[in-house]
């Protein structure tokens, strides 16, 4: 079954290279949302682009640029991996909302509002007050609907998440995060905010990473398909999908550039624990975008049908790309 899917993972940040494109289309998958940029503003946001081309020109038999919703389906039909832009943060337009617009036309499709700190257009999950939505963000998040370009909220605070639904005039998504209940991760969401969020027709995308799943590296299968059971339940089956975050042959460096960036001099321990200094352990069940299979069987083994495997595992994310990559009519 898993090879007849539309596989699509919300969210990767790999060190990429041909090794990880050849991983990725042996556990079927369709498309990943590739971060491109953390901390890195406009220039080093281009030259990110750039290096993104010089891979789809030297792997066009694996790999190739999702621009449009369907451009998945493309890749799909030629037996290819779709690579779809997204930033985690909003450094890449710095104070400058026409950066919006231009980002866009680079392919830049989905942008979180902040990556763990406040930033000028929201606060992110790691700040002591959640002040909520700036008026810089209320100005981006409505140029963003108007480009077709996703609010991503997975790094963010509460109050900011919810801000963010209201005012969207299009569903936003949380492209790697869990429901708190299930771990109790300052990333992970509660469910007010999943209740929202699925009310408004927004997505939540499954993280697999063991600093945000209880029982951490531990985490078995079968106690990630409950999550995902027991979410489906509170959310409905039409707004769930997986968004794994795997950070595949990422050297300890750029785990400090994701968390550090250039605001501190001193190391942040995200939780807040110096025994998340270094890169967890993978799960024994998913290591690599090899393992995609290994989900699907857990879902069918946790009791889900043909259907609603299909759709957790990317028709969910393809309908919502549908509905949010289009730019609106003016």
């Amino acid at each position: 079954m898993h090879q007849d899917l539309i596989v699509i993972d919300g969210l990767q940040y790999s060190n990429w290279d041909r090794n990880i494109f050849l991983q990725l289309k042996e556990g079927g998958v369709t498309m990943v949302h590739a971060t491109i940029v953390y901390h890195e503003q406009i220039r080093e946001t281009l030259l990110r682009i750039g290096e993104w081309n010089t891979h789809f020109e030297q792997n066009a038999d694996l790999i190739m640029p999702v621009r449009c919703a369907d451009d998945i389906r493309i890749a799909k039909a030629t037996g290819r991996v779709g690579i779809m832009f997204g930033a985690q943060n909003c450094s890449p337009i710095e104070d400058d909302i026409s950066m919006i617009a231009i980002m866009r036309e680079l392919n830049l499709m989905i942008m979180q509002l902040t990556y763990n700190n406040q930033s000028l257009l929201a606060c992110g999950c790691y700040e002591a007050v959640d002040s909520g939505v700036t008026r810089f963000g209320r100005q981006a998040i409505k140029e963003m609907n108007r480009v077709g370009m996703i609010v991503d909220m997975s790094h963010s605070g509460e109050r900011s998440t919810l801000d963010a639904i209201e005012i969207s005039e299009r569903p936003i998504v949380i492209s790697h995060a869990n429901p708190l209940s299930f771990h109790e991760a300052k990333r992970n969401k509660s469910d007010l905010v999943l209740k929202t969020l699925a009310e408004s027709g927004g997505l939540l995308g499954f993280s697999l990473y063991p600093f945000h799943l209880n029982n951490g590296s531990n985490c078995s299968l079968s106690e990630f398909c409950d999550m995902i059971a027991n979410t489906a339940d509170l959310m409905g089956i039409d707004n769930i999908g997986i968004g794994t975050d795997l950070c595949q042959q990422q050297p300890l460096s750029i785990l400090e550039w994701m968390r550090n960036g250039r605001w501190s001099k001193l190391k942040d321990y995200g939780e807040g624990s110096k025994s998340n200094s270094d890169w967890p352990e993978p799960l024994t069940w998913f290591k690599d975008s090899r393992d995609f299979p290994n989900l699907t069987t857990g879902l069918i083994d946790r009791g889900f049908n043909h259907t609603e495997v299909a759709k957790i595992m990317g028709q969910n994310w393809l309908r919502f790309f549908d509905e949010g990559l289009a730019p609106q009519a003016s």
